[in-house]
C-alpha cells in the first residue's frame, strides 16, 4: 500500500524523536519516498546526518540552507506528498498545529499539506491528560487529521501511563490501512443525514434535540476520505463541511430532510441515517411570536414523515441502507426492532446509559446489529474512530 507514495515525516524536540529513525527506514523497506522535516528542537535529540543517511535526502529545517541560501517551499513540499505524518508530536507542536502558530517550517509546511495529516503524539502522561492537550486533539480532529493514539507504559520520567508514542511498525501498518480503504468506496454514491431538525413553533421558537451534527459529518468525511461522492443532508449545525469533495445540502425541518433524501436515494448506492429527527411537528405554525399569558397554552402536534422508514420501503436490490438507534432501556431489543421495521441492513445503537455516548460529546460508544442477527461491540472511542468502524461494516456490505 505504501509503494512509490510520497511521505513528509515531520519529527519535533521529543526523546521519542529516536523512534523516528526506525519509522523512517520502515516506510522506506515499504517502497515510499519520504522527506524529513525536522524541528530546531528535534535536531537536539536525533541528527540530520543519521536521518539523511536513511532517505537519501537533505532533512529540511529551515526556509532557506545556511551555506548556499537555498529557499525551502513548504507550498512545494505540500503539493507533493501523499501523506503527511507527524512522529512524534509534541504538545507544544500540536499545539501550534491547532492553532496556526506558523514559527518553523514544520508548521508552515503542515498549513500547506493538501495529503492527509497523521499525528502521533508523544509527552509525559500529565501533559497528554491535560485538558488544553487533549483540546487541541479535538480540533486536529475536527480538521480532519488523523491522530494516531499513543501507548500506555513507561515514559522518559519512568512514571507509567499513556503518552508513548506508538511502535514505528504500528505506525506503519495505520498508513496502511488508511491507503488500502482510501478507495474503497470509490464510484460509490453515499447519502449521509445528519444533525437535528427544527421545527418551528413561531418565528423564534422551535421543537428540535441536542444533536450536534458531529457523528453525521464524520461518517461523510470517513466515505469521502475513501473515494465515495457524499452527499451531506445537514439540519442546522454549526460544523464546517468536513471534506472538498462533499456535496452538503442544508435543510431545516424534517419535511425538507425527507424531500431531498427522497429525491436522491433512487441513485445512491447506500445510506445512513444519522440525523436526530423530529418525529413531530407544531399542527399550526404562527407567523407572529406567541405572547406569554397566564393560560396553559397546549401545541398540538403531528407527526412527520419517518424517513428511514420511507427509504426502505424504496430500497432496491443491491442498495443498502442502515441507521441508528438512541436508547435509554432494553437496548438492544429496541434497536433490532427498529432495525426490522424500517428495513435496515444493519443498525447503530448507542445508550444514554454509557458514559461518553451520545449528544454533543466527541466520544461515541456503539454497537452495531446486522441483518445476519451478528453483532459487535465496541468500545468508547472518538468519533471519528467510530466513524470508521462503520464505514467498514458498510464497505463489507457493499462489496458483495
Amino acid at each position: 500500500m505504501l509503494q512509490g507514495k510520497k511521505i513528509i515525516l515531520g519529527i519535533t524536540g521529543s526523546i521519542a524523536a529516536y523512534k523516528a529513525a526506525y519509522l523512517t527506514r520502515a516506510l522506506i523497506k515499504k517502497g515510499a519516498e519520504v522527506q524529513i522535516v525536522i524541528t530546531p528542537s528535534g535536531k537536539e535529540f536525533i541528527t540530520p546526518v543519521t536521518l539523511s543517511a536513511l532517505t537519501g535526502k537533505p532533512v529540511i529545517s529551515e526556509f532557506f540552507t545556511a551555506n548556499d541560501g537555498t529557499w525551502h517551499s513548504h507550498v512545494d513540499l505540500g503539493l507533493w506528498a501523499d501523506a503527511m505524518v507527524v512522529a512524534p508530536a509534541t504538545a507544544s507542536t500540536i499545539a501550534k498545529m491547532a492553532h496556526g502558530v506558523a514559527d518553523n517550517m514544520l508548521i508552515t509546511t503542515y498549513l500547506s499539506a493538501k495529503a492527509p495529516v497523521f499525528v502521533a503524539p508523544a509527552m509525559d502522561l500529565d501533559m497528554f491528560a491535560h485538558p488544553t492537550t487533549q483540546h487541541n486533539l479535538d480540533l486536529l480532529r475536527s480538521y480532519g487529521n488523523h491522530i494516531i493514539e499513543p501507548g500506555v507504559g513507561e515514559l522518559a520520567s519512568h512514571l507509567e501511563g499513556k503518552g508513548r508514542m506508538e511502535e514505528p511498525d504500528r505506525i506503519v501498518a495505520y498508513l496502511e490501512d488508511f491507503f488500502k480503504n482510501r478507495q474503497s468506496l470509490s464510484g460509490r454514491k453515499i447519502i449521509i443525514t445528519a444533525g437535528p431538525t427544527y421545527e418551528k413553533i413561531d418565528p423564534v421558537r422551535f421543537i428540535g434535540n441536542y444533536s450536534s451534527g458531529k457523528m453525521g459529518f464524520a461518517l461523510a468525511r470517513c466515505c469521502a476520505e475513501r473515494g465515495a461522492d457524499v452527499v451531506l443532508i445537514s439540519g442546522p449545525v454549526s460544523l464546517s463541511t468536513p471534506h472538498a469533495s462533499i456535496r452538503r445540502i442544508d435543510v431545516e425541518t424534517a419535511t425538507q430532510m425527507y424531500e431531498v433524501a427522497m429525491a436522491e436515494y433512487p441513485t445512491a448506492d447506500a445510506a445512513i441515517c444519522c440525523a436526530a429527527v423530529a418525529d413531530y411537528a407544531p399542527a399550526e405554525y404562527s407567523d407572529t411570536k406567541l405572547k406569554r399569558s397566564s393560560d396553559t397554552r397546549t401545541i398540538v402536534l403531528k407527526p412527520n414523515k419517518d424517513i428511514a422508514a420511507e427509504l426502505g420501503k424504496t430500497k432496491r436490490p443491491g442498495q443498502y441502507l442502515a441507521g441508528f438507534a438512541l436508547e435509554t432501556d432494553n437496548e438492544a431489543d429496541n434497536a433490532q426492532g427498529k432495525m426490522r421495521r424500517k428495513n435496515f441492513d444493519f443498525i447503530v445503537m448507542n445508550s444514554l446509559q454509557d458514559a461518553g455516548a451520545g449528544f454533543g460529546g466527541d466520544t461515541n460508544k456503539i454497537s452495531i446489529f446486522k441483518g445476519d442477527g451478528t453483532t459487535v461491540e465496541y468500545p468508547v472511542k472518538p468519533k471519528n474512530e467510530v466513524a470508521t468502524d462503520i464505514i467498514d461494516t458498510l464497505s463489507e456490505y457493499l462489496s458483495q
